[in-house]
């Protein structure tokens, strides 16, 4: 691999000087269309417009970035991800996903090389639904799928989305000519921090994502029959708190053992409980992921009828409600093997794993076939966490594979 970091170092600083736009002077929080997040659309306009690109910013807010090809209004292959944060947040998360292409295409731009292809770096405007309670909008505006009855959804101080848009000098009703039209869109590669530990405990630098996991979400309470917990004898108590730890064990053991299966217990609350009282009602989030549909499908299966089992035998009663309900979205193989081919050209191992979080990916999927990059973060893997970190030598590394991947990059005939 080569020593020079020169691109990791910039893209280290970039991110640094990016973290700046914030809502809070103590911690990294930029949300939609605020004056921070406008801060940050402007300040990536100029590193784009630096690196050689054409920028645009269309009716959601996405800051797009355009290298032209060999001949003008070439397809594109696409790139980036969110510049939008959570709360105290980290400060790859999204970010870094497009300032790596950025500093990739300086490079390309000051060598005077070109592609038989364009490639549009997206900074989408808002993934992670902050704001509004709406999630992917940015990503979702591009492909053409974005749900207009979340322009009255209502932010903290009771504005519209419609009314915080129009107010930021963005129209609404332009939003349909935000579509990519996916003729003119060859695929699509994100590259992101992995948000988990696999990598940083297998010392391997980047990885090629398999898939996003589908998701099953359910909030659920129990109610029992509370009691005095001197007086109330062990087979005569009706718990609610004990049948939600029942279930979350079942949970844990039924999501273990199987690649991309996960389950967990996020939230566990037992209102109004007392050090000295039979809890008569608890409530608890199920959330349930994996790599393919039908793996998930059928753990879901065995988890709702192993809860109906317990509570029967507990003779509590459940009243369980959907929350949340996302297909699997599989990256491409083609595409997966062209990044595996780029990994391998530096002489690093080239490990397949699943994102379990969600990305801008999920929603271009609907208009071409998309590929991520993961890399590896530090601090346990932790993420969404001012903790969130990664080095430079990582992120040299991750730009040189994309480099790699785009200068050898063959379209799907």
């Amino acid at each position: 691999m080569d020593g020079d970091n020169s691109r990791g170092t910039l893209i280290m600083q970039w991110a640094d000087e990016l973290a700046r736009h914030s809502e809070s002077p103590d911690w990294l929080t930029r949300t939609y269309l605020t004056n921070a997040h406008h801060g940050a659309a402007a300040t990536l306009t100029a590193w784009m417009q630096e690196a050689g690109m054409i920028v645009r910013r269309d009716a959601a807010g996405n800051v797009i970035g355009r290298y032209e090809g060999l001949t003008p209004d070439a397809p594109a292959l696409l790139t980036g991800s969110h510049f939008d944060t959570v709360r105290n947040a980290g400060k790859y998360d999204g970010n870094l996903g497009i300032l790596l292409p950025i500093a990739c295409i300086r490079d390309w731009h000051r060598q005077g090389k070109r592609f038989p292809f364009a490639i549009e770096v997206i900074g989408f405007a808002e993934e992670e639904g902050v704001r509004f309670k709406a999630t992917l909008l940015g990503s979702r505006a591009i492909a053409g799928t974005f749900d207009n009855t979340v322009l009255d959804k209502r932010d903290d101080q009771g504005k519209t989305m419609r009314e915080v848009m129009r107010e930021a000098g963005f129209d609404p009703a332009g939003l349909p000519q935000a579509a990519h039209k996916p003729e003119n869109v060859l695929a699509f590669m994100e590259v992101h921090i992995e948000q988990g530990p696999v990598l940083l405990d297998e010392n391997l630098p980047v990885g090629v994502v398999t898939a996003i996991s589908g998701a099953s979400r359910f909030l659920v309470t129990a109610t029992g029959l509370a009691g005095h917990a001197g007086t109330v004898p062990m087979g005569l108590r009706r718990d609610a708190a004990m049948t939600a730890a029942e279930i979350g064990l079942y949970i844990e053991k039924r999501c273990s053992g199987i690649p991309g299966l996960v389950g967990t217990v996020g939230q566990f609350d037992v209102p109004n409980g007392a050090a000295n009282v039979v809890p008569g009602k608890a409530v608890f989030t199920i959330d349930v992921r994996a790599e393919t549909d039908n793996v998930r499908l059928a753990a879901v299966r065995d988890v709702l009828a192993e809860m109906q089992n317990i509570a029967a035998r507990r003779k509590v009663a459940l009243d369980i409600n959907p929350t949340h309900e996302a297909k699997s979205v599989p990256c491409a193989p083609w595409l997966q093997e062209q990044l595996g081919k780029a990994i391998g050209s530096f002489g690093l191992p080239v490990r397949h794993l699943p994102s379990g979080a969600g990305h801008d990916a999920m929603a271009i999927a609907s208009i071409t076939d998309v590929a991520m990059l993961f890399v590896r973060c530090g601090n346990g893997g932790i993420s969404h966490h001012p903790d969130e970190t990664m080095t430079a030598e990582d992120a040299q590394i991750a730009a040189n594979v994309f480099s790699r991947f785009v200068e050898h990059f063959a379209a799907k005939r």
